[in-house]
């Protein structure tokens, strides 16, 4: 197929064509008819008189004129057997400038880049291009750099003068900002070698004495100094980099509001948590924790991170530790609580995973029941320094579905230590993930003080600073020791419910002695009694063996607490006036501060009410 008849058609090529005519004119204006012959193309046709040759003759005018052959039409031809012969190609070529035959100060005074050249040790200036003068004023020739080049201090560049001289190397400074700031320079400062002026003494033969003599003529060694202009580069970068400060900001702003302003002080745990977001060349991550107080006692840690980075991540954390405290409302056990996340999360961003760990404590046992989907372990040291991990069982991240969560428990006495964290904290590139963990258990081990201490330091030994790379999160929750007078302000109570009706009179009978010798106030005492007896009545009545009460003393509240053997959780409702039950639970609720209940592991259910102390 001929494209010729066509290729006027495609598109641009009709704005192609007139640029090459206008251009061709504009060389016929200029005399300029042998340039195109030394490109291989055809030579203006106004041309009436062939290019020299290289030796200076004149060259045969069928070398450049425009009776060459051609092929197509499309210009001269250079291939053999196309009619242009060795002379036509040698005078074509010789119509090219040498290189040789520019001067390096006419190059180098019509860059539009800053150019200077400085010799000698003290970098004596001996030449500046018009560039130069035109952005820092006219210098004086043969003046150290330091003087008559002060710019150069300014910019950092005499220091790496002195380097380029001694190593003979080339070295490169990017993004120098000049005097002032209106401009940035990336400054090359380059090694040269230009021989010396020296005085012209003849020895009367016509040479000098210097070539007589056979010795080699003296050089200088300076330093040829570019300067090129990237003003809108910088500027360009430092409005990226604002707007990345900004969406940084945005993103730490949203983490740290969605984390818990102030955390929950439970009556049997000291709890202190911190965290620190990545330095400023990480996007904040998803990093979360929370203390979820549940009643008579009990109290919920929870620790996450949603794997991702920036506002994204930030924002599925928020919604995930707002649904933690909601089902923790619940009072449901670990795993069950982290089966319902699971679904959740995949609801929220199918392409979001999460991993978290979910622990109550519970300070009637002295355990700390948790369970795991895809988090680090727990970390508990004893009162003696000896620091414990957690076991399995550890399921899948948050997200994945299809599984079922398990929980397990490890002890947390008296004096003991727990740590939660993000693996942030021990995670490093290059090494195993198990030796972190292992560093972080021999910094516990060490750690003493109060649990916002204890966090500062784990911090510190693991390396953790503002240039981090990862965002990190601790959680740490201490079981006191409590001894003397601390002592007095907690004690526990219990009573095994055995028999028939006899029960209830001597539960009574119970709460009344044990309350009393706790030395509460009368009307504390009598509030306690009544909520024991409608308790344990509501537990004789709907209930099954066996069957507890339990009485439970802090410095800041009284707690009430029956247990039994059947699994159905009671509700308050509205007793119509002809009822003669259904009223227990209501009287409960109406003069204790809280009431609730819950599943027991076992199988069962607990019945719970709080009383606040009169400070």
């Amino acid at each position: 197929m001929n494209f010729t008849r066509w290729s006027a058609r495609f598109p641009g090529t009709q704005r192609r064509a007139a640029a090459r005519t206008e251009h061709a004119a504009a060389q016929a204006k200029r005399g300029e008819g042998a340039v195109p012959a030394a490109r291989g193309g055809r030579a203006d046709p106004g041309a009436e008189r062939a290019a020299p040759a290289a030796d200076g003759r004149p060259a045969d005018p069928t070398v450049c004129g425009t009776g060459t052959a051609t092929g197509g039409g499309s210009g001269t031809a250079a291939g053999p057997g196309s009619g242009t012969t060795t002379a036509q190609r040698t005078g074509a070529l010789a119509a090219v400038p040498s290189l040789d035959e520019l001067s390096v100060r006419e190059v180098l005074g019509r860059l539009p880049a800053l150019v200077a050249l400085v010799h000698g040790p003290e970098h004596r200036v001996a030449y500046v291009n018009d560039a130069y003068t035109a952005g820092f004023g006219a210098r004086t020739p043969g003046a150290p750099a330091h003087e008559c080049l002060p710019e150069l201090g300014e910019l950092g560049l005499l220091p790496l003068l002195d380097q380029v001289q001694r190593s003979g190397k080339s070295r490169t400074a990017k993004n120098r900002t000049a005097p002032g700031g209106a401009h940035s320079y990336t400054v090359t400062c380059t090694p040269v070698e230009f021989p010396k002026a020296k005085p012209h003494t003849s020895t009367g033969t016509g040479t000098s004495a210097a070539a007589e003599a056979g010795s080699e003529p003296e050089v200088h060694t300076g330093v040829l100094i570019h300067l090129a202009d990237v003003t809108d580069h910088a500027e360009a970068v430092e409005r990226l980099r604002a707007s990345e400060r900004r969406q940084r900001e945005a993103a730490v702003t949203l983490q740290r509001s969605l984390l818990p302003q102030e955390l929950e002080q439970p009556d049997d745990l000291r709890v202190a948590a911190t965290y620190q977001p990545g330095g400023t060349e990480a996007a904040v991550g998803g990093d979360w924790y929370d203390v979820i107080t549940l009643g008579a006692g009990r109290t919920a840690l929870v620790i996450g991170d949603v794997m991702g980075r920036g506002v994204r991540a930030a924002a599925v954390m928020g919604q995930l530790r707002t649904a933690v405290r909601a089902y923790a409302r619940l009072d449901l056990p670990p795993h069950e609580v982290l089966q319902l996340l699971d679904g959740l999360a995949a609801e929220i961003d199918a392409s979001q995973i999460a991993t978290c760990v979910y622990a109550v404590h519970d300070p009637n046992e002295g355990l700390l029941a948790y369970a795991s989907a895809g988090h680090l372990p727990i970390l508990v040291r004893d009162e003696d320094g000896t620091v414990r991990r957690a076991a399995d069982p550890t399921g899948p991240p948050l997200g994945t579905g299809g599984w079922l969560h398990t929980s397990g428990t490890i002890a947390l006495g008296p004096g003991s230590t727990a740590v939660l964290y993000t693996d942030g904290l021990v995670e490093r590139r290059g090494e195993d993930i198990d030796e972190g963990v292992a560093a972080l258990e021999r910094a516990l081990s060490g750690a003493q003080g109060t649990p916002a201490v204890i966090c500062d330091r784990l911090m510190r030994a693991l390396g953790v600073d503002a240039d981090h790379d990862d965002d990190v999160a601790v959680m740490v929750l201490q079981q006191p020791a409590r001894t003397g007078a601390d002592a007095e302000l907690f004690h526990n109570a219990a009573l095994e419910l055995l028999g028939g009706i006899e029960a209830a009179p001597r539960a009574r009978a119970f709460a009344q002695g044990v309350l009393a010798s706790w030395r509460f106030p009368v009307e504390l005492c009598d509030l306690g009694v009544l909520a024991a007896s409608e308790l344990v009545a509501n537990s004789l009545q709907h209930g099954t063996p066996p069957m507890r009460l339990r009485l439970r003393r802090t410095d800041r509240r009284l707690i009430i607490e029956v247990t039994d053997g059947d699994d159905h959780l009671p509700r308050r409702r509205r007793a119509e006036p002809g009822d003669e039950t259904g009223r227990g639970i209501s009287i409960v609720a109406t003069i204790a501060s809280s009431w609730g209940s819950r599943r027991t592991p076992g199988g069962g259910k607990a019945v719970w009410c709080e009383f606040a102390l009169p400070q």
